[in-house]
């Protein structure tokens, strides 16, 4: 008999936790390689975790709706295969996590993380960076503790004076929750408008805090009290945790795209017949940015503290409302290898897997770059916020006939004309206004400059 480890799977670059959503073994109970064993939630997409071995269920370490970071232990399987041989090593948890004092393993390292997750940077302790630095030193701390901190009002500066036991002297759940036991008699000296966190420490925000809900709230008139959905909830802390890693600047171009539209007015029915694919102007919006990102590889990109990390591949998000009014943002990845038709399927192919709650991690996973399609839904311009950790989104607006001077070789005239505005939200951290400016531009000669006489 042996045991073998079942681990948060990597659920994309960004992501370092998700909550356990369901269990549908139970201990005793017998897998199969590759059967669902449980169901978690990140903020992008809900999947199913599958048996990575044919056993039996020894253990289950973590109850429904725990937080979990990527990279741990959430179950055991006891196996007949001799073969079998557990993941690399991980702390042994010997009781459910539903008791205070367990450590929770920490999450994996993984190759260019978001910016928040700092976890393999040396820790140096508040009270030694005092000395040697004066007030700059920086404390880091585990997902995992951040999380707790949020959802119990903890400000960073009440955490930064609570003494860590664990490694290099960090804060470890244990640490924080045996402060939340004597919290309050024990007060921090803390400002009260330290309330919210600082802008280089983006993961303790949460748009929900015990803190803030203290305090009993009375609403006048006539009002209907919504709670929100763990979705919901998600994306408002990805938005917020976004507006403080990045500097975001946003350009506008108007685009006259003519020759795009009475092309596809041409073609679309012949496009439907023959591929059995609706052509959207989505994926001729994508197109147009795959080739400008050639030209300027850093909108492809992300960083990583202080280095910037320049992706080879070309991975387009597209961002997709889905029936609930939440968002998510599935991709294409490799958008650069594939063809308008390629690119056409696609887009619907995920598209209408996101409205039917298909989408698996892996589809929302390693986006470079992402494009929101405003126009859909009427609206002429956006100011996307950007999708870490990326470092630059694309806003598609409504396409409008409008008058418009044209100069030709007669001189000028007033013309009918197809007309758009593109906008781009970039990271002002590594792209300024002079590249931010030329990327949008250059997609909007791509589109203004489209072949009336190509094919698909």
């Amino acid at each position: 008999m042996s045991l073998v480890d079942l681990i948060m799977p990597r659920l994309g670059e960004s992501i370092v936790e998700a909550t356990i959503l369901r269990w549908h073994k139970r201990p005793g109970d017998k897998v199969a390689m590759d059967e669902s064993v449980l169901d978690i939630a990140t903020d992008k997409v809900d999947s199913e975790v599958p048996s990575t071995a044919d056993g039996t269920i020894a253990e289950i370490l973590f109850k429904e709706n725990d937080i979990v970071p990527v990279g741990a232990v959430i179950a055991r399987i006891e196996t007949d295969a001799a073969a079998a041989v557990a993941p690399a090593a991980a702390p042994a948890v010997t009781e459910a996590p539903a008791a205070p004092e367990t450590t929770v393993p920490a999450p994996q390292p993984v190759e260019h993380e978001d910016a928040d997750v700092v976890e393999e940077v040396p820790y140096t302790p508040a009270e030694k960076a005092a000395s040697a630095q004066g007030s700059s030193g920086v404390r880091f701390y585990s997902p995992l503790v951040l999380n707790i901190a949020a959802s119990e009002g903890i400000s960073m500066s009440e955490l930064e004076r609570i003494p860590g036991t664990g490694q290099d002297g960090r804060v470890s759940k244990k640490d924080i929750l045996n402060y939340l036991k004597t919290r309050g008699a024990t007060p921090v000296a803390a400002p009260a408008a330290t309330k919210a966190a600082a802008p280089d420490t983006p993961a303790v925000s949460s748009p929900v805090s015990k803190s803030s809900a203290a305090a009993p709230v009375s609403y006048s008139g006539n009002v209907e009290i919504v709670e929100m959905d763990r979705m919901r909830k998600m994306i408002a802390k990805h938005m917020i945790d976004s507006q403080n890693t990045s500097a975001h600047v946003t350009s506008f171009v108007e685009c006259d795209v003519t020759n795009m539209v009475l092309w596809r007015e041409k073609v679309k029915k012949d496009f439907e017949k023959r591929e059995g694919e609706k052509l959207t102007y989505t994926p001729l919006f994508i197109e147009a940015v795959v080739k400008s990102l050639k030209k300027y590889p850093w909108l492809n990109s992300s960083v990583d503290g202080d280095k910037i990390v320049i992706k080879k591949d070309i991975n387009i998000g597209m961002a997709t409302a889905m029936p609930t009014g939440n968002l998510i943002v599935p991709v294409i990845k490799g958008a650069d290898q594939l063809n308008l038709t390629g690119l056409a399927k696609r887009v619907n192919s995920l598209a209408d897997a996101a409205r039917n709650g298909k989408l698996k991690p892996d589809d929302t996973a390693d986006g470079t770059f992402t494009l929101t399609n405003v126009g859909t839904f009427g609206s002429i311009m956006g100011t996307p916020i950007i999708n870490q950790p990326q470092v630059a989104i694309m806003a598609a607006g409504a396409i409008k006939k409008r008058p418009v001077v044209v100069e030709t070789e007669q001189g000028d005239s007033i013309a009918i004309r197809h007309m758009m505005y593109l906008s781009l939200s970039y990271d002002h951290r590594i792209i300024d206004g002079a590249l931010g400016a030329t990327f949008l531009n250059a997609v909007a000669k791509e589109l203004e400059n489209f072949d009336m006489d190509r094919s698909w």
